[in-house]
């Protein structure tokens, strides 16, 4: 892409010629990438689409402020930035969190005490008025939600977090835009240009075509993938809300526009895009149009010009699929290590939930067989919890290889989660009943599906003992599994289902509102004056299993835990194979006491181990190792 004519054309864009020399070497070593992303998507104009990027990227280089272009470097110097055992997220509503953009700059120390140092606001963008499916229907990315601030606000609490070395992460919804952005205000008065951004068909002859395949996302309130839109004159295709316009990638247009907002944004101090709803990009007839090839040559593209530009941005995949699928999203092939530099590990966050309820790691085990390896250059983002239902993302396969009925399985586990099944800790509510498949998605905040609100409701002491233990053993997985541990906001305070989200007409159809409550700063100002408190407790032992997980190079994200046989079904056994030496975790998901043979662990870690959790000493040697209730034991060898 880069020959010396350009490179002598591009030189002459610059007053300072350490400048022209950091771009033409950014370019040099990516241009070829990004036109080799971007050639199969877009055939003959291709040509004209990269004189038009260079135009975009030039402009953005220029007006990226200094001390990101400090940030570039430094995250130049250590590409693993994002993989080391200090990094840790915070998910929440800006709004819910503390009202408004500067108030969330009000509680930064709150934040680095609790030793973040990645902070997701969930969606601030301007979205249209009324329902917005939760701030995913962006009417404007150069704006933010009048309610929260404007975007000087936003460049003042990125440029503050920096300071305290968290970094900034906002959504970017790739998929679709809000009805009311201006480009599909443009499309619907009929402008050529704005139409062929959306997919708009005259009759109903090629959307009933690709309805024979697709799946419906919302089935109660949003059945169907087209929308009939008056003023279009047309068929929209809408895969989420009537009020979500699909783009159409396939036009390089888009593209150019998302490059300028990822580099606009960028220049205001994001430095991580959760790419939303990503894997519906790419529209094909007669498959379901999730995970196209298309998709992850289109993401290779966007991550290549933001390397140019902003080597400081990481991109996190929102791909909330098939572990087949999901590897993808982190490069596979020619993609290898150069699509996303994260992606959510929903499976995960569903093995959790499932251990939990059976008391049975099996299935928990075929799940992790079944992922092939990540690049090392990428890692994952683990969480217990996070602002959307739990759809229970349990294959078939994975079941049967477990002994189970997969569809019996996610039965049961709706039933358990939505408090039907007998002897149910949980408090869950039941989100998008599909009739036709039998699916049941679950709402609830951590707590309460892990029993802390009956336990607290039918007064037991020793059930709330349980349920924090519950709550605490799940984020001692999240911490010890590698990646980015992502804490949802309030779970750090065992924070319960919020019921008064049906209060609210624009939260109550959806009630995934019910685990999306505000900020109880009260609740956080009384915990060290209350340490009995079920939020003191969590919040407790949650710190410190964050200050262990700090000085344990062990949980590098290079590295990948490994499922170990485990003599006793109850408990999960992860290997961890690091240079400085093996780690071996060990996770009871059982009210039982369990007794297992020492000489189980042996092999990985010697005659002598120690856990960093504990500080506790154990010999291998012979004899036995015993496990008290939900515990959770980070093993590594002694001398």
């Amino acid at each position: 892409m880069l020959n010396s004519e350009l490179a002598a054309r591009l030189r002459m864009a610059f007053d300072d010629d350490r400048d022209a020399e950091t771009f033409l070497l950014r370019l040099k070593r990516y241009g070829a990438d990004l036109q080799d992303s971007l050639r199969p998507l877009y055939g003959e104009e291709t040509g004209t689409l990269l004189g038009q990027l260079l135009e975009v990227m030039l402009r953005a280089f220029h007006a990226r402020p200094t001390d990101l272009r400090r940030l570039d470097e430094a995250r130049l110097l250590q590409p693993d930035w994002l993989q080391q055992p200090g990094m840790v997220g915070y998910v929440a509503y800006a709004d819910r969190f503390a009202g408004t953009l500067r108030g969330v700059g009000e509680h930064l120390e709150y934040l680095e005490g609790l030793g973040v140092t990645h902070l997701h606001l969930m969606p601030l963008l301007k979205p249209r008025p009324g329902e917005n499916d939760g701030g995913y229907a962006v009417a404007d990315y150069r704006a933010v939600r009048e309610d929260l601030g404007n975007m000087d606000d936003l460049s003042d609490l990125a440029r503050a977090l920096r300071g305290r070395g968290i970094s900034l992460e906002l959504d970017l919804v790739l998929n679709h835009v809000a009805r009311e952005h201006e480009w599909a205000e443009r499309a619907r008065a009929g402008d050529p240009k704005y139409r062929a951004y959306f997919h708009i068909y005259p009759d109903r002859t090629g959307p009933d075509a690709y309805e024979r395949t697709l799946p419906e996302i919302f089935p109660d309130f949003a059945p169907g993938n087209f929308t009939w839109d008056e003023e279009a004159q047309g068929w929209v295709w809408t895969t989420f809300n009537a009020y979500q316009w699909d783009l159409n990638w396939a036009n390089p247009g888009v593209f150019l526009e998302f490059v300028d907002l990822i580099l606009y944004l960028a220049n205001r101090g994001v430095e991580v895009f959760r790419l939303d709803a990503i894997a519906f990009l790419w529209k094909r007839l007669g498959t379901d149009s999730q995970n196209q090839p298309e998709v992850h040559l289109l993401t290779r593209a966007l991550r290549t010009a933001a390397r140019i530009v902003a080597p400081a941005v990481a991109f996190k995949a929102e791909a909330i699929v098939a572990p087949a699928q999901l590897i993808h999203y982190l490069g596979r092939g020619a993609h290898h290590g150069r699509v996303s530099d994260m992606a959510y590990h929903n499976s995960v966050m569903v093995q959790l939930w499932s251990s939990l309820a059976s008391r049975n790691t099996r299935l928990f085990e075929e799940a992790l067989r079944a992922f092939p390896p990540k690049p090392t250059t990428t890692t994952w983002g683990v969480y217990v919890r996070c602002h959307d239902d739990i759809g229970w993302a349990i294959s078939d396969e994975d079941a049967a290889r477990a002994g189970l009925s997969g569809e019996a399985h996610r039965r049961f586990l709706s039933d358990f989660y939505s408090g039907g099944f007998p002897g149910s800790f949980a408090r869950g509510l039941v989100f998008q009943y599909n009739p036709a498949t039998g699916d049941r998605r679950i709402s609830g905040m951590g707590a309460s599906l892990a029993g802390l609100e009956a336990a607290l409701e039918g007064g037991d002491e020793g059930r709330v003992n349980d349920a924090i233990d519950r709550l605490l053993l799940l984020h001692a997985v999240i911490l010890g599994f590698g990646g980015v541990p992502l804490l949802y906001m309030g779970d750090e305070l065992a924070l319960l289902n919020d019921y008064g989200f049906a209060d609210v007409p624009e939260h109550a159809p959806d009630n995934r509102w019910v685990h999306r409550p505000c900020m109880d700063w009260a609740l956080a100002g009384r915990i060290e004056d209350e340490p009995q408190l079920p939020a003191a407790r969590v919040n407790a032992g949650l710190r410190h299993l964050l200050r262990v997980r700090r000085e344990a190079p062990h949980l590098h994200a290079s590295i990948e835990s490994r499922v170990m046989p485990s003599p006793d079904g109850r408990v999960l056994l992860l290997r961890r194979e690091h240079p400085l030496g093996e780690m071996v975790q060990v996770y009871n998901f059982s009210e039982d006491s369990v007794t297992l043979p020492a000489c189980s662990l042996r092999n990985a870690l010697g005659e002598r181990s120690q856990d960093l959790l504990s500080g506790s000493a154990f010999n291998l040697n012979g004899g036995t190792l015993h496990l008290e209730p939900y515990r959770a034991l980070w093993l590594v060898g002694a001398e």
